[in-house]
């Protein structure tokens, strides 16, 4: 196997154990499967294998198991190796280690062997090797981490500046209609701002911005909660369209006890018109034991402000059983189906789902199980793994596994979960297994020398 090969592995989670399964075996007494895994070429098993090494403080054996996957040159490999080198004050060999694995190519690979050295006093270095990369939005974040307390702030912020002020038309806006070379320039300016204590640029910085929002969290509303401009976060709050401004705020609020201002902050923003505020509500609720009061703010939701949608409908779901109220969710629930009625097959299984849910939670099992065998299109993966799940909930591991057809790809994981539950294991591991060369011997020293 080749570095290529363990990289698309690595991300696809393809090929190997699961990580929720390795644990699994850890957890339930099958570490020397693990071990043997590890050996076999199977990187998520190495990683775990490895963890109990260090923990035993059996340092050259953990080393010793990674070598197979550092010989191939793959990246990922070396920098498992660096971060145990670094954590064992062996500073320069990781180094080495890492640098001797670097590809061209390898923007991940860089950018963690340049925060690499800047933990280790050579940030004037991963400047040098970051710096003619700026215009990658990811390799420029980087840039701004490592550079923390350079003192080249000032000159870095100018590079950033000259970017965001020769922005482009046409692509992503970041400024005034226009974009930037990195994306990201005007954020990381404004962060290089923040921390050289120009906090006021910072903000007008990112007040230029379309959007600040990025995977559910606002940079500027951020910037003004960690510097206490709160009337300033209000205002925002108040015109932020995306409502992640709002939540910044709330959550300033709950955090130093003012949970009435948290509620009050998400009521203003009209949480019948908007879902996901009506989720966000509901749950800083049910947390300072209004659970009740969540749970009818839920179940009241219009149709048309998507109470009826499946992941809302989970939710309500889920405080229904945490308030002890399962009987009465069971119930909302199949008056809502009844109301919306004709849902794809796609709702309709999701909401199949979170019947079972409920059942169980009422202590009706079985009654669970036997409405999920007598359901039309049980045979179908999705089903089926649901009455599986209930199966071996149930401690009837065999018969989940019976109805887990194993030539569907998708039932794979769900499959070796319940063969590991039934004691199966090496049934469990073949459905992962490859047939792949072992792995490489090891080298006499499989790393180079420190540097001097």
């Amino acid at each position: 196997m080749d570095a290529a090969e363990l990289d698309r592995r690595a991300l696809a989670h393809d090929g190997w154990i699961p990580p929720h399964l390795v644990s699994w075996l850890v957890d339930h007494g099958h570490a020397d499967e693990v071990e043997r895994q590890a050996r076999s070429g199977d990187w998520f098993c190495a990683q775990a294998w490895v963890r109990i090494l260090v923990e035993e403080d059996r340092r050259d054996e953990a080393l010793e198991v990674l070598g197979p996957y550092l010989a191939t040159g793959w990246w990922e490999a070396a920098h498992r190796v660096a971060e145990l080198l670094e954590g064992w004050g062996r500073v320069d060999e990781a180094i080495a280690v890492f640098r001797a694995n670097m590809r061209p190519d390898g923007r991940r690979a860089l950018k963690y062997f340049a925060l690499l050295l800047a933990r280790n006093g050579r940030g004037d270095e991963a400047f040098g090797l970051l710096l003619p990369h700026l215009d990658d939005w990811f390799l420029a974040d980087a840039l701004v981490e490592a550079s923390a307390g350079l003192g080249r702030d000032e000159e870095l912020a100018s590079l950033l500046a000259a970017r965001v002020e020769a922005g482009r038309e046409g692509e992503w806006p970041d400024r005034g209609g226009r974009s930037t070379r990195p994306g990201n320039a005007v954020d990381l300016l404004a962060t290089v701002r923040e921390r050289q204590g120009r906090v006021d640029e910072a903000i007008a910085l990112l007040r230029t911005r379309q959007i600040t929002s990025v995977n559910g969290r606002d940079q500027l509303a951020d910037l003004l909660a960690r510097h206490d401009r709160i009337e300033e976060l209000r205002e925002y709050a108040a015109t932020d369209p995306l409502g992640d401004a709002a939540q910044c705020l709330a959550e300033y609020l709950e955090q130093r006890g003012d949970v009435a201002g948290a509620i009050d902050v998400y009521r203003t923003l009209a949480p019948e018109d908007m879902p996901h505020t009506a989720v966000l509500l509901s749950q800083l609720l049910a947390r300072h034991g209004r659970g009740d009061e969540a749970i009818e703010l839920l179940s009241s939701l219009p149709s048309a402000a998507g109470g009826d949608e499946d992941w809302v409908v989970g939710t309500l779901c889920t405080l229904y059983i945490e308030q002890g109220r399962a009987e009465d969710g069971l119930a909302h629930l199949d008056g809502l189906k009844a109301r919306v009625g004709g849902e794809s097959d796609a709702e309709a299984s999701e909401f199949f789902r979170l019947r079972t849910k409920l059942l169980v939670a009422c202590g009706r099992r079985e009654q669970a199980i036997e409405e999920a065998r007598a359901r039309p299109g049980s045979a179908g993966w999705y089903e089926a793994r649901n009455l599986a799940r209930l199966l071996s909930d149930a401690g009837r591991p065999e018969e989940a596994v019976a109805v887990l057809d194993p030539a569907v790809p998708a039932n794979r994981k769900a499959l070796a979960a319940h063969l590991m539950a039934a004691g199966r294991i090496e049934d469990s591991v073949a459905l992962f297994r490859d047939p792949v060369e072992e792995a490489e011997p090891l080298r006499t020293r499989i790393w180079p020398a420190a540097a001097p």
